[in-house]
């Protein structure tokens, strides 16, 4: 399982001026190799080094290690496709390795730069601290809104799978972020009054369009996304506790495409696409992992619709967005909660095969 430490460093004065001309000439030497890529269509690593490694290494004054960070960033830019000429802004983020960086002690990181190696100081929570024990492969030297950050990969194993005693359903929604089948919500009207608020204040700039009102626009930009990312973090790791806690799987629905798919208007379109579930999904899946709960996804056709005490479909037992009431049955519940209990009996037959102590067993249950 891999994660990412993000470390701030604390440079002095002259250390950030050294900072930020290193990185200024590394994306300057990238979009010098981006362009030699281009002109004769090499793109693989090896060509590429073996075509530009001399010339880039004198041309830009950099060092033999460094001259081979960039030419492997050039090269993994190109992966994707060779459609486009890449290019690189002048402060992006710049990889380093462990031949060009090094942790030392007292909080402290060695970097190469242009002016030879320095000792930057960083800070760093306790997690992050137990993270780095298992740092592995290349460090991303980054400048993020004046601060720098280094961003470093921890790989590590991942914790046995618990075998669950039952599923915890979780239904993604705009009112209510995330309802469980346990019958807690997670109301949405805090990040929705952020996001009027912001969205209004921003309006009002943009009329405005004088130099002041950029400028705070500038400031401002970024805020209800961060916002946001925390709020599905918070609401991620209540979750995966509740039910780690519970010794429970978790079953989600798989919303991929539902943009293209739901028809909405205007007004909602503009809360649909601020709907931050992908992201939610992912936090909860990665948080999980982490802890050995088992995540099921499933079809989440008719969960809204479904009657969970009798599992008859009909679209008249949706009352209003919060009120669920079967006509025939007259089964009644909170919406969001009976499609969370819908969706988790749907994700405890679609289980996986969870291991086994040994080979021949897990074989052997796969058969049954």
């Amino acid at each position: 399982m891999k994660l990412v430490a993000n470390l701030k460093l604390t440079p002095t004065p002259a250390q950030e001026r050294e900072l930020r001309l290193t990185l200024a000439r590394c994306n300057e030497a990238c979009n010098w190799l981006s362009e030699r890529a281009w002109e004769t269509k090499t793109f693989r690593q090896y060509d590429l080094h073996k075509l530009c490694y001399q010339a880039v290494h004198a041309k830009f004054a950099l060092s033999a290690q460094v001259a081979v960070r960039c030419i492997a960033k050039v090269a993994h830019a190109y992966k994707l496709d060779q459609k486009t000429q890449r290019a690189f802004r002048k402060h992006a983020a710049h990889p380093y390795d462990d031949r060009i960086l090094r942790f030392v002690c007292d909080e402290k990181v060695s970097l190469w730069l242009l002016s030879g190696r320095e000792k930057i100081g960083y800070v760093g929570s306790d997690h992050q601290r137990q993270l780095l024990e298992h740092r592995k492969g290349e460090v991303d030297l980054m400048f993020v809104r004046g601060q720098w950050y280094l961003a470093a990969v921890c790989d590590f194993d991942d914790p046995k799978l618990l075998t669950p005693e039952g599923m915890l359903g979780v239904d993604f929604g705009i009112v209510n972020i995330a309802t469980d089948s346990l019958g807690e919500r997670h109301c949405g009207a805090k990040v929705q009054a952020y996001r009027e608020r912001y969205a209004k204040r921003r309006a009002t700039l943009q009329r405005l369009g004088t130099r002041a009102a950029k400028r705070c626009l500038r400031h401002i930009s970024g805020r209800q996304k961060r916002f946001q990312k925390y709020e599905n973090h918070c609401i991620s790791k209540r979750i995966v506790s509740t039910a780690e806690r519970s010794r429970l799987g978790i079953g989600l629905e798989d919303l991929k495409h539902i943009r293209a798919r739901v028809k909405a208007n205007k007004a909602q379109r503009k809360r649909l696409h601020n709907w931050g579930f992908g992201q939610l999904r992912a936090f909860i899946e990665y948080k999980a992992k982490q802890t050995g709960v088992p995540v099921v996804t499933v079809d989440p056709r008719d969960t809204s619709k479904e009657c969970f005490a009798c599992g008859c479909i009909d679209k008249r037992n949706r009352k209003t967005q919060s009120e669920f009431r079967y006509v025939e049955c007259g089964h009644s519940n909170h919406a969001d909660h009976n499609a969370a209990g819908n969706i988790a009996r749907r994700a405890a037959v679609t289980q996986p095969m969870f291991a086994h102590k040994c080979a021949p067993c897990a074989v052997e249950s796969r058969l049954l």
